[in-house]
């Protein structure tokens, strides 16, 4: 517990790919349908031209025709203005469940490009787009996980679900909070990439290790330490492709919270019973083989 791995990771929501005319449709037709169960007999519905218009506007983006695709888009966006004005009409006192779906309907159709906590998705609004900076998926969505691993035996001591999108170097006390928390020690040192730049001078209790700073004047076995924080990258792909950490299902930011601490569980209870296995199962090689040893001995006599 004396020195611990610490970095973050993104933990994607079960959400489609949101595009500006996937989420008017969607908002619509939410909409309709909520007005048809609590019988609000709107103007228009626009389900046929709404279903046409959104399959035009992805034909025309396929064929690299973008003026008219955003004709489509912004046809979508009318019809979803007007019948959320339809329904304020005839419904000013709407229940809770329809008022935020009006909510959110407002605050998408509303939202412009450089808009920060847009929504991207009616049934999932927290989450968020955030850039990792990787090649084969420039954005994900979802919300950051931060993660603390013990730098020899890589045991996850901290996990946990982050939004709002948080700079990872303010992420840090609160993660070696959680390791003092739930290991009831202090870790004497932490390693981070440089992505936590700045945040050791936040962290008074712990030495904070960034990156290779001060490699030239390391000594060997801080140097080995030093390496040894590329361990917690595998630690995470394990926890997205074993751990079910890779899609989170469960609805809320207590569902974010709730995968990524029961995929932390997970992971240290397969790594206990491959250790408890091990053991046992090398115990029981040895016995087998003494028995065999000796039984050879009394055939020989």
């Amino acid at each position: 517990m004396e020195r611990v791995n610490v970095d973050t990771t993104v933990m994607e929501k079960v959400v489609a790919h949101p595009t500006d005319a996937r989420l008017y449709q969607k908002a619509r037709h939410r909409l309709v349908k909520e007005a048809k169960a609590r019988g609000i007999i709107l103007r228009q519905s626009y389900e046929r031209l709404g279903k046409r218009a959104l399959l035009m506007q992805g034909r025309y983006s396929h064929a690299r025709q973008f003026k008219r695709a955003r004709r489509e888009t912004r046809r979508l966006k009318i019809f979803l203005g007007r019948v959320i004005r339809d329904i304020q009409r005839k419904c000013p006192n709407p229940d809770q469940p329809l008022a935020n779906l009006l909510a959110l309907s407002k605050r998408l159709h509303t939202q412009k490009r450089q808009d920060k906590r847009k929504l991207y998705a009616l049934h999932a609004p927290e989450v968020e787009c955030i850039a990792k900076g990787k090649v084969h998926k420039r954005y994900e969505f979802g919300c950051k996980v931060s993660v603390a691993t013990t730098s020899r035996d890589n045991w996850i001591v901290g996990i946990k679900a982050l939004h709002q999108n948080p700079f990872d170097g303010h992420t840090l006390v609160g993660a070696l909070e959680q390791v003092r928390r739930i290991t009831g020690t202090n870790p004497a040192h932490a390693y981070c990439d440089k992505g936590y730049k700045g945040s050791d001078k936040l962290e008074r209790e712990t030495r904070v290790q960034i990156g290779a700073k001060g490699w030239k004047r390391a000594s060997r076995t801080a140097r080995s330490w030093i390496k040894r924080r590329a361990a917690v990258e595998p630690v995470i792909g394990h926890l997205k492709k074993d751990n079910r950490m890779g899609r989170n299902h469960l609805q809320g930011e207590t569902g974010d919270k709730m995968t990524a601490m029961l995929a932390g569980a997970g992971y240290n209870l397969r790594k206990l019973l491959r250790a408890f296995l091990r053991r046992v199962l090398g115990r029981l090689f040895e016995r087998i083989n003494h028995l065999y040893l000796n039984m050879g001995r009394v055939v020989c006599a």
